[in-house]
């Protein structure tokens, strides 16, 4: 199995270095993204539903800011942006508001370099179909030069050797999209667990119809 797939790596021509290198490329993004997001979703699952809810539960929003600044995760900063504006009288709308600003900020952070993917998957299959093309352009040229009752054999063999490349582009290309499609699915799915928190927080606020103030943990006045 080894020795096939080296006599398949060095029959595919000089194009087969770069395609490799785009797909170890592609495969160390996204195994950092994938432990990246591991973590995060585990910091935010534990910070939240084990620090910041049962502290809101009990409408105690001075405990639940203090948990949320001495957390490191970024449910804690956004969730922390909305109990800031409630501890200073503000409206659902600002609340609303200060947290969306806060999940702006997070954004970028979840989809760092998983954009890339699609893009080098995209040059491994270009790659390969480029490959094949110079492949075949010197399979042609020798041909013409060759004697007559070899040039079918030789053309055969030239074209079956050139469109390794195609292969191997599609080899990387394909786990590389599949790969995409995966982190994407758990950012959506990290996202979608922000925007779930920050609703929890708006409905406790209106369930509650009070607004705490500076030196006590809920004190009735305006919603």
């Amino acid at each position: 199995m080894l020795d096939t797939i080296v006599r398949f790596f060095q029959e595919g021509g000089p194009f087969m270095y770069p395609i490799a290198i785009v797909l170890a490329l592609g495969l160390a993004i996204t195994l950092e993204r994938f432990f990246y997001l591991s973590a995060m979703r585990r910091r935010n699952r534990i910070a939240f539903e084990q620090g910041i809810l049962p502290l809101l539960r009990k409408r105690d929003y001075q405990r639940a800011m203090k948990a949320a600044t001495n957390s490191d995760s970024a449910i804690a900063s956004i969730i922390g942006a909305g109990i800031g504006r409630l501890l200073s009288n503000s409206r659902r709308e600002d609340i609303e508001c200060a947290m969306e600003e806060g999940l702006m900020e997070v954004l970028p952070r979840l989809e760092k370099r998983t954009q890339y993917l699609a893009t080098l998957a995209n040059i491994a299959t270009l790659l390969g179909l480029l490959g094949t093309i110079i492949g075949l352009i010197a399979a042609f040229t020798a041909v013409a030069a060759a004697d007559p009752s070899q040039k079918a054999s030789l053309l055969s063999e030239s074209i079956s050797v050139a469109m390794n490349t195609t292969a191997f582009g599609l080899m990387s290309a394909i786990p590389l999209l599949m790969f995409h499609a995966v982190l994407q699915t758990r950012t959506n799915e990290i996202v979608d667990s922000f925007e779930m928190a920050g609703v929890k927080l708006l409905n406790m606020v209106s369930d509650s119809g009070s607004t705490p103030v500076a030196g006590s943990a809920a004190r009735p006045s305006a919603a």
